[in-house]
């Protein structure tokens, strides 16, 4: 057999991960690993899962906390700029948001013409 060697890439939260991208190249083979319980499939400074421990976080808050102590629209802020809004960021990024999220009246006709009972993909591939 061979040897080869691989960096371990340190983390930010929870266990540092061996880096096994250059195997396959290197090695002629595959890596194995059922159900993908001791992969990584990307680096991510947003979400942090470790699923057998009942922990989910986005950028450092637990999920429960966000539930509870947040809305939508906080933790939607909270994902694209890293931090949770203070009350002028949110006051400005809720307006944003309903500014954008405004309908073309011209798209209200076009739904008016499907039947109560369309199928909604078949409405939104109209769209």
């Amino acid at each position: 057999g061979k040897i080869f060697k691989l960096p371990i890439l340190k983390a930010s939260i929870g266990e540092d991960v061996i880096d096994i991208s250059r195997v396959s190249a290197e090695a002629d083979c595959f890596t194995y690993d059922p159900g993908f319980m001791s992969t990584a499939s990307c680096q991510s400074t947003i979400t942090y899962i470790a699923g057998d421990k009942g922990i989910l976080r986005h950028r450092g808050y637990d999920i429960k906390d966000l539930a509870e102590k947040s809305d939508f629209l906080e933790v939607a802020y909270l994902l694209i700029y890293g931090e949770l809004p203070n009350g002028e960021q949110y006051n400005n990024f809720t307006k944003q948001v309903a500014h954008h999220s405004l309908v073309n009246e011209r798209l209200h006709y076009l739904f008016q013409t499907f039947c109560s009972s369309s199928h909604p993909m078949a409405i939104m591939l109209a769209a």
